[in-house]
């Protein structure tokens, strides 16, 4: 191998010179050397093919003359050829032979590799006639191209997957969401197994599998999902994050990505988020009358806190940006802290939580009190110095949102006191509480009714032996599950003066619990008791969710 700078000073392509010129104009361009001296005309891009293949000692070849087998096409997707500009052109053996225009580009090598299962012996072409022959061959013999997945076992062609000029890949990463999407899955589980990759949906809150596709197909689907949200498709070994938004029948569907190494390979989870489904008004989220009322008797407050409570997936997130859609007006200046921002919600200024740089809900939120507020929106209150920060913030005449990981609406006062809020400050600036799960709905297609049981009477709290609740019996419909769709189950409480004296007293839960129902608030218990006498969830569903 020869240096490419004393060659082309030897063989008097450039002067020191020049050399030093073209060097001072790679910096400025950030481009390769070889690159330079043909866009600045020293070189024609043919000659500098013909000098790389000398100094690299590598072959060149001349794709104008070569005639490539459809076979030999198909084994690199059309997205990494042109992603790297690498064009296979021969098999020989367990080898493929691969023309690139850089050949000590070893990123194109690797991902190539790692997507054929070949080892991968470079030659040189110029970028034109890569170009040039990518366009031809790929849309030459796609149409001849379909890949075979396994769906419930047994193995199908796809037809979905019809080819046209875009590389399958594409068309098989686009297929998975957009089924995903008109299935209302919430998230996609891409998982590498031992002899294949399985695909699951999340649906109304249970994981289902969807298909089984050959593992030759897993490097590729995660390098093309790792393309459309902006990762790193070189690291494998570390978990990154990003999104990216895909239109499916005319609705845009935000998507969050997530990738971790496993023992198999990359695993992908990737959340959707559908903006016609995700903004609801608050009569849409599924809180009954009496607690819609109670929430916009919140809103109406100039300020003061209020808290959405519950475990991870119980839609907290859905009813925060409801509450602020609904206050969101031109004359309000609000501004939210998130990890992640999940949404974009216009005219709303959504700051993203980055700890790396320092920027952590505590700091944000200084930062975020200097920008003439009047309602702000914390993500999540996880430690001491933020709540005070938040409750100082709802004391000085800003209406503060927040969410707690806390199973009940007083469960989230004892933890704001337990991380050492002074309970004089809680007390005069808590507004209201929303503790809420979701819960699966039966199934409207084969929803039928049924004597109670015993033990269902026993949860219920009745001794009626002809009480008749419902239940799904299966079908098609809600792929044999009985449940379509999800509604929420709040508990929300409107603080009370008589709350306000046992914060300050700094009561045990118990009697602040007390204190609600007396007040006539009813627990999750009872409300999800309530949609069970309704007909819409199951005892089941309800005693799964506290228990």
């Amino acid at each position: 191998m020869k240096s490419l700078e004393d060659y082309l000073i030897k063989e008097n392509y450039l002067t020191k010179n020049d050399l030093e010129k073209i060097k001072e104009i790679q910096v400025k361009t950030d481009k390769r050397l070889d690159e330079v001296l043909i866009d600045e005309g020293f070189i024609t891009e043919t000659k500098m093919a013909e000098i790389l293949a000398i100094t690299a000692g590598v072959p060149s070849v001349n794709l104008n003359k070569l005639y490539i087998s459809p076979d030999v096409i198909r084994l690199v997707p059309e997205y990494l050829a042109r992603k790297h500009l690498a064009l296979p052109i021969k098999k020989d053996g367990n080898t493929l032979f691969l023309a690139l225009s850089d050949p000590f580009n070893i990123f194109a090598i690797d991902d190539i590799k790692l997507a054929t299962n070949y080892n991968i012996q470079v030659v040189i072409a110029s970028k034109k006639e890569i170009q040039k022959a990518i366009d031809i061959y790929y849309k030459l013999h796609a149409d001849s191209t379909v890949y075979s997945i396994r769906e419930d076992n047994h193995e199908v062609v796809d037809d979905a997957l019809e080819v046209a000029e875009k590389a399958p890949i594409i068309k098989l990463v686009n297929t998975i969401i957009q089924q995903a999407v008109k299935k209302n899955a919430s998230d996609i589980h891409i998982e590498p197994m031992e002899k294949n990759v399985r695909i699951r949906y999340r649906l109304d809150g249970e994981l289902v599998q969807i298909m089984l596709i050959n593992k030759a197909l897993h490097q590729p689907i995660i390098t093309r999902i790792k393309i459309m949200s902006g990762l790193d498709i070189t690291k494998k070994r570390f978990s990154q994050d990003g999104s990216f938004k895909l239109t499916v029948d005319n609705h845009i569907v935000d998507i969050r990505v997530s990738t971790i190494p496993t023992i198999n390979g990359e695993k992908a989870v990737l959340r959707l988020l559908n903006r016609d489904r995700f903004l609801l008004s608050l009569e849409q989220l599924g809180f009954n009358e009496n607690q819609t009322n109670s929430i916009y008797k919140m809103l109406g407050y100039p300020h003061g806190m209020i808290l959405v409570c519950g475990p991870t997936g119980s839609g907290k997130t859905t009813t925060l940006y409801s509450m602020l859609n609904y206050i969101n007006k031109p004359n309000k200046n609000i501004i939210t802290l998130e990890d992640p921002i999940e949404f974009a919600l216009p005219g709303i200024n959504q700051v993203q939580i980055n700890p790396q740089i320092g920027l952590s809900f505590a700091n944000g939120l200084r930062a975020i009190l200097r920008q003439d507020p009047n309602i702000i929106m914390v993500g999540e209150i996880r430690d001491q110095e933020t709540a005070n920060i938040a409750i100082r913030a709802a004391l000085t005449g800003h209406l503060v949102f927040s969410t707690l990981h806390t199973n009940s609406a007083s469960g989230a006062i004892v933890r704001l006191l337990d991380m050492g809020v002074e309970s004089y400050l809680l007390a005069s600036c808590l507004v209201g509480i929303i503790a809420q799960r979701l819960v699966r709905k039966i199934c409207p297609q084969c929803k039928e009714k049924h004597l109670a049981s015993e033990s269902e009477r026993t949860f219920i709290g009745t001794k009626s032996k002809d009480l008749k609740l419902y239940n799904g019996r299966g079908c098609n419909y809600c792929n044999q599950t009985g449940y379509s769709g999800r509604t929420v189950i709040g508990e929300i409480v409107y603080i009370h003066p008589a709350h306000r004296k046992l914060i300050s007293r700094r009561a045990p839960l118990q009697q602040i619990d007390k204190v609600s129902r007396k007040l006539g608030y009813r627990n999750i218990k009872q409300n999800g008791i309530e949609l069970v006498k309704k007909g819409i969830t199951t005892v089941e569903e309800i005693m799964a969710l506290l228990y």
